[in-house]
């Protein structure tokens, strides 16, 4: 939501990125809180959408100490 708005100005909130993407706000929250919570593609597809921007702006694969992703 950071990048959306050095991007283009405009302050997102959970509720108008939830309203805009179709989610409930629930789910963006746990995207942003919980690290390990698994989203659906769709999910990731819908915020591209509202934001319009690619997965790959949204996503950062980072490995554990245990080698597991």
């Amino acid at each position: 939501m950071d990048a959306h708005r050095k991007r283009t100005g405009v302050r997102l909130t959970y509720q108008t990125l939830a309203e805009a993407a179709g989610l409930s706000v629930s789910t963006l929250q746990s995207l942003a809180a919980r690290p390990s919570y698994n989203t659906r593609l769709s999910t990731i597809g819908r915020l591209c959408v509202a934001l319009g921007c690619q997965p790959g702006e949204l996503l950062e694969l980072v490995e554990a100490k245990d080698g597991s992703f």
